[in-house]
């Protein structure tokens, strides 16, 4: 029934060439293997018109985006095992490298499959937002994505991306007063701190990760009877990458793992960073305030393929933290990583980049094409039936991966339309 009342709204929010986007984005689920090309979607039985309308209802159609978004935000919500709402926040990119006549191209950061080699090639980054599941999968409901422009700031972007979600959730009533603050969690490229700054009238609890050799400050000494002078407005450095720096942690705990042996986890409060008038706080009215939070030294034993992992940094917004905090904290983030899974069946199974797509106008259109897509996968989650290939074992039920929950689409497509 959700799945049925989400397509039927979706088909509201096509306010020009319905027909054509709605039939463009059944045959991207309907299809059998991964989207290569556009073209070839018209071939597909659900799709029941010509190539010349699908490139048509890209290039000339219409979504009423704030009412999708709306939409998906009033969809039931994964929450952790505490109840506790998680979101991710991270940039995908769709590289464009030879489309010089396209628009608003940037140099996109990539990584390649070796260490050191990661490059910059022109594309269009889409900033995507989307709510964790609890435990290890491959689901994430995306709830939001903004293509970032040559001229913005992304952190500036990032923040009202994340302050617009979170006013949608509260508005549907998944968050209430007295339910425990919403967690963001995002990876190294974003400043956490500013961030944690302009959401701090939110309730919000903001974790990303930080570079290895940053610098922080410890929370001021107290000041002595009798001192005069300018009061001290920062303590001693904390140099992440000099154990000499560090004082005692004020929490340790230890974790056993089944995929990365055991988890160690030193958390230091109310350090944060030495801020400068400088880059976005250069036209700051006022002191430039002290952020303070919790900063984490996370270590395993081994990761997928590495033996001798390096130590992850993490900062908090929050301060005053348990030691069950500090565990909730960085448990939240190796969730993030799902969100990867997500890029991956977005780009490798449903084509969101495999358009040669002109226009950022309607490579909006498709970004948002594909989010629905997505989407519509999931609710079919409890209602599709395993059709695994002969090689593949058996999925639990409730486990199947998008992928097998799309195979299984076109079989209930009559009944949820």
């Amino acid at each position: 029934m959700v799945l049925a009342d989400f397509r039927r709204d979706l088909y509201q929010c096509l306010t020009r060439r319905a027909d054509a986007l709605f039939e463009l984005t059944d045959a991207v689920l309907c299809t059998d293997g991964p989207v290569h090309s556009l073209v070839d979607l018209t071939l597909t039985a659900e799709h029941r018109r010509g190539h010349g309308a699908l490139y048509d209802g890209l290039n000339a159609g219409r979504i009423d985006i704030a009412r999708l978004r709306a939409r998906l935000a009033g969809l039931p919500l994964p929450r952790a095992a505490d109840g506790r709402i998680v979101l991710a926040v991270d940039v995908s990119n769709w590289l464009r490298p030879d489309a010089p006549t396209s628009p608003d191209r940037l140099f996109c950061h990539v990584y390649a499959r070796g260490k050191g080699q990661a490059q910059l090639i022109p594309g269009w980054p889409y900033s995507f937002v989307a709510a964790l599941e609890a435990g290890r999968t491959s689901w994430t409901q995306v709830l939001d994505a903004v293509r970032l422009g040559p001229a913005d700031d992304a952190t500036a972007v990032t923040a009202a991306q994340l302050r617009d979600v979170v006013d949608r959730l509260i508005t549907v009533g998944h968050w209430r007063p007295g339910d425990p603050d919403i967690l963001i969690v995002a990876d190294t490229g974003y400043d956490t701190a500013r961030l944690a700054w302009v959401l701090a009238d939110l309730p919000v609890v903001l974790v990303g990760r930080i570079r290895s050799d940053r610098v922080l400050r410890l929370p001021k000494p107290a000041r002595a009877a009798g001192t005069i002078g300018r009061p001290r407005k920062h303590g001693g450095e904390f140099a992440l990458a000099d154990p000499a720096t560090w004082p005692a942690p004020h929490h340790v705990t230890t974790t056993a793992t089944t995929r990365y042996g055991t988890a160690r986890a030193a958390a230091w409060d109310r350090l944060h960073p030495r801020l400068t008038r400088r880059t976005c706080w250069i036209d700051h009215d006022g002191d430039l305030p002290v952020i303070e939070g919790t900063l984490i030294r996370l270590q395993v034993d081994h990761l997928p393929g590495d033996r001798d992992p390096k130590p992850v940094w993490l900062w908090c917004s929050a301060i005053g933290a348990t030691a069950a905090d500090v565990d909730r904290w960085w448990q939240a983030f190796l969730r993030r990583f799902d969100l990867e899974h997500t890029f991956r069946l977005f780009k490798q199974t449903l084509g969101w980049t495999r358009p040669k797509i002109r226009t950022t106008q309607a490579a909006d259109r498709w970004t948002w094409l594909i989010i629905t897509a997505h989407t519509q996968l999931r609710l079919a989650r409890p209602l599709a039936a395993d059709l695994r290939r002969p090689w593949e074992r058996p999925a639990p039920p409730g486990r199947l991966t998008p992928a097998r929950v799309r195979r299984g689409f076109r079989n209930l497509r009559p009944t949820s339309a």
